[in-house]
């Protein structure tokens, strides 16, 4: 990785890490509405990344569009948790969006209608990934001592990431190309990102006993398992959005992070990795 990459994404850790930290720790309001904000924005602007690679295998839905969708269940989650909404406002909301998906063109010109799969499919594409999978980190604000929860499950996955792309950048290169969708990913990157996903997991219930109370095992176990669980569902979740990438046969989903790309670079590992963590957390921990 040349100096034009590396510095951008070194500012972006060093920089962003604090501001994430505030943003947990400093702005617990309304359950967290300030993370359940950024969230819904990530998942709408993922979203039209998304709708932009589909766009290439001629499976066209609107940017706008596309982020509405992607924000759709996000946005009711966190009317639910901020704010009170009925239990039944995320699903509704789904239900809403698919609906929406399916109706919405049934009136167009005939010279149109070939195309209706094509925007079917990637309009559901779109209210799925990433804001269905993101919408999972919201409720984690209801927990007790949710800030040091959401913390936890950030930490996780951004420590994989680093340190995946540290081990593989550092002792990488004779175990690497052996997943076609991400030539560049190695054995010691994978290692190296399980490793630092278990520390955090295990480092979460030694110091913070009270937050992580084990219900079937005792913390360290429990806290390793978390970790593990999660840091393999964060490296999943980046080769999957880089199998969506190869096969739209571009190199990032955006240009919006210098450094890293677009939203949905910096997103892909959350996504898969909030409702394993989330899960994970409810059946470990009480």
């Amino acid at each position: 990785m040349n100096l034009k990459t590396l510095i951008p994404r070194l500012a972006i850790f060093f920089i962003g890490l604090p501001l994430i930290a505030f943003i947990v720790l400093g702005l617990p309001q309304y359950q967290h509405l300030a993370i359940n904000i950024t969230t819904v924005v990530f998942s709408a602007l993922g979203a039209a990344e998304l709708a932009g690679m589909l766009k290439k295998k001629n499976l066209k839905i609107p940017a706008g569009e596309a982020a509405v969708l992607g924000a759709a269940v996000p946005a009711a989650i966190t009317a639910m948790v901020s704010f009170g909404a009925p239990v039944m406002t995320a699903p509704a909301a789904l239900a809403a969006a698919a609906s929406w998906i399916l109706v919405s063109r049934i009136f167009s010109p005939e010279q149109e209608l070939d195309d209706y799969l094509g925007r079917a499919a990637a309009g559901f594409a779109a209210l799925v990934y990433p804001g269905l999978f993101l919408g999972w980190i919201i409720p984690l604000g209801l927990l007790p001592r949710a800030d040091m929860v959401i913390l936890t499950f950030l930490l996780v996955v951004f420590a994989n990431d680093s340190l995946a792309w540290a081990s593989g950048m550092l002792f990488g290169k004779k175990n690497r190309g052996i997943i076609p969708a991400s030539p560049n990913k190695s054995i010691s990157g994978f290692t190296g990102g399980l490793t630092a996903s278990a520390l955090i997991g295990l480092g979460a219930a030694y110091f913070f006993p009270g937050v992580f109370q084990p219900r079937y095992m005792p913390a360290l176990p429990a806290g390793l398992a978390l970790g593990l669980a999660t840091g393999i569902a964060a490296s999943l979740g980046d080769l999957g959005e880089s199998a969506l990438k190869r096969s739209a046969g571009v190199k990032d989903s955006g240009f919006l992070i210098p450094g890293r790309g677009g939203v949905l670079d910096s997103i892909d590992s959350l996504s898969l990795a909030a409702p394993v963590f989330y899960l994970a957390f409810r059946l470990l921990f009480s």
